[in-house]
């Protein structure tokens, strides 16, 4: 009898909980425990969202994107862009470390930037990930983050473009409402 009143209970939390908070809730990918060799290869940059442009203005000139994601040493992924600006191509790359007492990665040169790693399932994308980057307020009086966007990237370049609404549709819920979805016109950038 006791299971089955549990079991009700739970039913009409779950459906009540759904009417207050319809949004869905990412999951979160601990660097420090993560199989990082499902990560490492290449992936396509699809869109980023914020709160605010500002956040993501830089993308807005930008046509396409390819990063590569190597691992150098046993705490050290190198992460390598190419960028299509028009016509023109530019490399660039980022050295990430991993901490086995953190849950996120540090970029080197950048100690106080926050960079996590959510599932691709916000996206209803098991083969995609969500990076996030976040920066603390620049003085002690504000109250924002400097930084704070999400970035979606795909394992195909030609995945689904409903893969990147739904993408934007559920970061919105979560009042992320400044979006960028590059063109992709003038084709991925050469290496």
């Amino acid at each position: 009898m006791s299971a089955q009143v549990w079991s009700y209970f739970l039913y009409f939390y779950s459906f009540f909980y759904q009417l207050i908070d319809p949004c869905s809730n990412p999951e979160q990918l601990l660097v420090n425990s993560v199989d990082r060799q499902q990560y490492l290869g290449k992936w396509f940059f699809k869109a980023a969202v914020s709160h605010r442009e500002a956040d993501i203005h830089k993308f807005r000139v930008l046509d396409s994107i390819v990063f590569t994601m190597e691992e150098t040493s046993n705490n050290t992924l190198v992460l390598t862009g190419h960028m299509r600006i028009g016509d023109d191509c530019m490399k660039q790359t980022w050295t990430y470390q991993i901490h086995p007492e953190r849950e996120e990665l540090l970029l080197e040169g950048r100690p106080q930037r926050r960079n996590l790693l959510w599932s691709g399932m916000w996206a209803n994308c098991p083969n995609c990930i969500v990076f996030q980057e976040v920066e603390p307020p620049l003085r002690e009086s504000d109250s924002e983050d400097s930084l704070n966007r999400y970035m979606l990237y795909a394992r195909q370049t030609d995945s689904d473009s409903d893969i990147t609404t739904s993408f934007v549709k559920n970061s919105a819920c979560r009042n992320l409402k400044q979006s960028i979805r590059l063109p992709q016109e003038k084709g991925l950038p050469l290496k």
